[in-house]
């Protein structure tokens, strides 16, 4: 109801729905604290204030002429809950928030960064901040590899060794890139300006374990074979699993594979692994209808990323490495010429 000495509401505007009407329509003015009349139409309005302690008085209505609408109550209830729950945390001991925080905030879970989880964050930080980077993508045809792979694996007689992983025959083909275009293994001496182009390829491998991701590096693996690249890659991969990896299993890589493939995801632009220079990611490997040969067929296609830092090299130079990738994935035989 209207408050002593207003004006009754007539139907026409004792309906929420007519919160926004013009002025023309007869507008019930309500008196809060007794201090004289508030431009507001809808009884909702009026109750909803009440129910929060909102001053009408103190607000500046959006509506035609002023009026006050219910968007104008609502976001006075946000800023008084926003206010309060900013002040319960400021009156916590030892607890001096750095800005507002929302009404949830108080209540929700903190988890300290610390551990693998910190130093990764610490780095991933530090390679965003101080790295120019880019990143070109391209989808190749994998059937090729797939078969050779299977090959290799089901050999038998004096031929036949240890099974082979995909990981370890795109690792192969990295560093094979890599001795092409030298400049992705490098990295960048900021204070004296310098681009340090590295001798030796130290190549890491992202793995996800419990503690959270982790980079183990595989040492020399430009003098290394498949079947060597692949025992050192099952050998780090089980010492990560279980914790065990040292510091220096840890430190040291030029260039860092990621095959996020292994989540189910076809793409992504992989952060580099600061002080390098580059990083190939690879997507899964799936079967997709393709141009084979000039005719449409299923094939088995995987999308291969690679971001880079633009100081050591331009376009041109990501994208050769990338196509030589994406050739070798295509037709292995390529790779045959540097081994």
């Amino acid at each position: 109801p209207a408050a002593s000495g207003t004006a009754p509401a007539t139907a026409a505007t004792a309906s929420a729905a007519d919160e926004a009407a013009p002025a023309a329509v007869a507008v019930a003015v309500g008196a809060v604290n007794g201090q004289g009349p508030v431009p507001v139409v809808s009884p909702l309005v009026r109750r909803l204030a009440r129910q929060h302690d909102i001053d009408l008085r103190r607000l500046a209505g959006s509506g035609p002429d002023g009026l006050i609408l219910r968007a104008d109550v609502d976001g006075a209830i946000r800023q008084a809950e926003e206010t309060a729950a900013t002040a319960r945390v400021a009156e916590a001991p030892g607890r001096t928030p750095a800005a507002p925080v929302s009404p949830a905030a108080p209540d929700a879970e903190r988890i300290p960064l610390r551990g693998v989880r910190g130093a990764v964050a610490d780095k991933l930080s530090r390679s965003r901040t101080e790295i120019p980077d880019a990143t070109c993508w391209v989808d190749a045809d994998a059937t090729e590899l797939m078969a050779v792979r299977a090959a290799m694996n089901t050999a038998t007689g004096p031929s036949a060794g240890p099974k082979v992983s995909v990981l370890a025959l795109l690792a192969r083909i990295c560093t094979a890139a890599l001795a092409r275009f030298p400049e992705l293994n490098s990295t960048v001496d900021t204070e004296a300006r310098e681009i340090v182009r590295l001798p030796g390829v130290h190549l890491g491998f992202a793995a996800q374990t419990d503690r959270g991701l982790v980079v183990p590096v595989v040492r020399d693996a430009h003098i290394r074979n498949v079947e060597s690249i692949g025992a050192e890659i099952a050998r780090l991969t089980e010492l990560a699993r279980t914790g065990k990896l040292s510091p220096a299993q840890l430190t040291g890589g030029t260039f860092t594979l990621n095959n996020y493939g292994v989540f189910g995801v076809d793409g992504s632009t992989p952060i580099i692994n600061h002080p390098e220079a580059a990083m190939l990611g690879v997507g899964r490997i799936m079967p997709k209808p393709w141009v084979h040969q000039g005719e449409l067929a299923v094939r088995q296609v995987v999308q291969l990323s690679l971001t880079f830092d633009h100081r050591v090299c331009d376009g041109g130079t990501a994208g050769g490495f990338l196509r030589y990738v994406a050739d070798c994935v295509e037709q292995p035989a390529v790779l045959l010429r540097t081994l």
